[in-house]
């Protein structure tokens, strides 16, 4: 059988979605999957054994009808497949689930799904219930063409699932790794916090960037601190690299703290204005939340409650999951 994936984006929600990979190859060995993604979030899937082919498009910078039509006649020619499920649940993503040539199209019903509209597109409808955690819907939609039940214990027990060939070395040493920024300024930790932690931990830490302000926010940190470096902007391959060999990451809610799930890599989670059900806690991957109340489906970006958590509480969650290294 041929499958195709569509997940376009983001970062951490392709994370949430490639988890269901290793239990449809569980069962069905054989089955060939391919996975639809923007282009640049094809390194996060690069690499991975459980699938045939990683195929791209460019939707998000399209500013011109010609444009457009080129990614429509690129999709086109992915092939003929079984199976194509959106798990993405957006119009822009069914839109592409539906171009592509096959016999059953999967997505959320329109009681379970982002964009009502878009569940008119598939052919095979899911219902998947808005309130379970984010991975645990993402598996249900993903395995259900295959009649496949996963429990929540074997997806606290997973593989590993983020493959990495890249030969760059963070340290020969142990070290911490810092996720300092993500898409809203609400959702950061303060960099104040940051610099406090870690003089207390007084520990290796590497702190991570992608845009120029979280450069300018690294920089800020090695100015004052003997315990913090600086790494070079990363590739996907990379930061799949260096997360695998952290001993601990500690970071905000944004897409390389998730890939530290993936990875089986110790981590932090800090949430203020998102909700806690987009991770799964196990018992080296947890979560410290702010006082504030999230509606799921109206998120507030002026909620900076982030600064609440205590640095003395992700001290003591840390020592617990260092154990001896600390």
């Amino acid at each position: 059988m041929k499958i195709a994936i569509v997940k376009l984006s983001a970062l951490g929600d392709i994370i949430h979605s490639m988890v269901a990979l290793q239990f449809i190859k569980k069962y069905h060995p054989d089955y060939e999957i391919d996975w639809i993604v923007e282009e640049r979030f094809k390194g996060l899937l690069i690499n991975n054994p459980h699938l045939n082919a990683v195929h791209t498009v460019c939707l998000k910078e399209i500013k011109s009808w010609r444009l457009f039509l080129n990614e429509i006649r690129k999709i086109k020619n992915f092939g003929s497949y079984d199976v194509v499920i959106d798990a993405q649940g957006l119009i822009k993503s069914s839109i592409v689930a539906r171009i592509i040539k096959s016999e059953s199209c999967f997505g959320f019903d329109r009681k379970s799904i982002r964009e009502t509209f878009a569940s008119y597109l598939y052919n095979k409808k899911v219902y998947v219930d808005h309130e379970l955690n984010t991975i645990d819907r993402m598996v249900k939609l993903i395995c259900f063409p295959f009649n496949i039940e996963v429990s929540k214990k074997e997806i606290i027990n997973k593989e590993i699932f983020l493959y990495s060939r890249s030969n760059f070395l963070a340290s020969k040493h142990p070290y911490i790794l810092l996720v300092i920024g993500s898409t809203w300024k609400s959702k950061n930790y303060p960099k104040e916090n940051f610099l406090e932690l870690a003089e207390k931990l007084q520990q290796n830490c590497f702190v991570i960037w992608g845009s120029n302000e979280e450069k300018e926010t690294a920089e800020w940190l090695v100015k004052r601190s003997g315990y913090i470096k600086m790494l070079p902007r990363l590739s996907l391959e990379d930061l799949k690299k260096i997360i695998q060999h952290a001993k601990l990451l500690i970071g905000n809610d944004t897409g390389p703290t998730h890939m530290a799930w993936g990875l089986n890599t110790p981590s932090i989670t800090l949430f203020g204005p998102t909700p806690t059900s987009l991770v799964y806690q196990t018992q080296i991957n947890k979560v410290l939340k702010s006082s504030s109340e999230v509606d799921q489906f109206n998120l507030d970006k002026n909620d900076f409650s982030i600064s609440e958590i205590a640095v003395k509480d992700i001290l003591v969650m840390s020592k617990k999951l260092l154990g001896e290294h600390i």
